[in-house]
């Protein structure tokens, strides 16, 4: 079985760690790898329409996705270490989930055009079935005014890369064109807490410290 490799202190005993995320985004993974973060990743089934019924707080429906998702996968695989994320954008109070198609990504594109996108990024860890650790960041997005043309051009070129996204954005490609000025940390509007995970998985000696 593929996992983390890691010394424990000043002990040249080797141990072999299995870490899962839960999740299909392609960023979440490109994160890990790009941290270096050896993982196996495994979409987790969620009724998340169901999860977030009667809840209108960004960041409680992020914590409660993030920590679904991480139970979830380690509910079956009890041995493994699991991290569960989630993002939700909120826009004038209103929670805004991934476009259906191509026609409602326009529709937010033009609802998100000259007004500040809420960005709330939630990451949890999980074993045997139960949550270990969860953390929560958020960030501000200042859209700038945003014409028919460029949102017709932006979509021929970004969709359908961007239909997992909830903003309709992908920060590190042209997604970064909507915006005039952004407050948050970069990981945490890519699409999770990555600074705050690394640090979990030191604790918990699953990387290097």
């Amino acid at each position: 079985m593929s996992g983390l490799r890691q010394y424990s202190g000043f002990s040249t005993r080797l141990f072999e760690v299995t870490l899962v995320l839960a999740s299909s985004s392609p960023i979440r993974r490109q994160m890990l790898e790009a941290a270096g973060i050896q993982h196996q990743a495994e979409s987790p089934e969620l009724d998340e329409a169901g999860l977030k019924a009667g809840l209108t707080d960004p960041v409680e429906i992020a914590l409660k996705l993030a920590r679904s998702k991480a139970e979830g996968v380690s509910k079956h695989r009890p041995a493994d270490w699991v991290i569960g994320s989630d993002s939700v954008i909120s826009v004038a109070g209103r929670i805004f989930s991934k476009p259906a198609d191509r026609d409602e990504a326009v529709e937010h594109l033009r609802l998100f055009s000259g007004t500040v996108m809420h960005l709330s990024s939630a990451v949890a860890l999980a074993r045997h079935g139960a949550v270990d650790w969860v953390h929560v960041e958020s960030a501000s997005l200042h859209v700038r005014p945003l014409s028919e043309k460029f949102i017709q051009s932006y979509l021929d070129e970004e969709w359908p890369d961007v239909a997992y996204c909830v903003g309709v954005f992908r920060l590190e490609g042209r997604g970064v064109q909507l915006f005039q000025w952004i407050e948050g940390d970069h990981f945490t509007i890519l699409g999770m807490p990555l600074i705050a995970l690394l640090g979990a998985l030191r604790e918990r000696e699953l990387i290097a410290s």
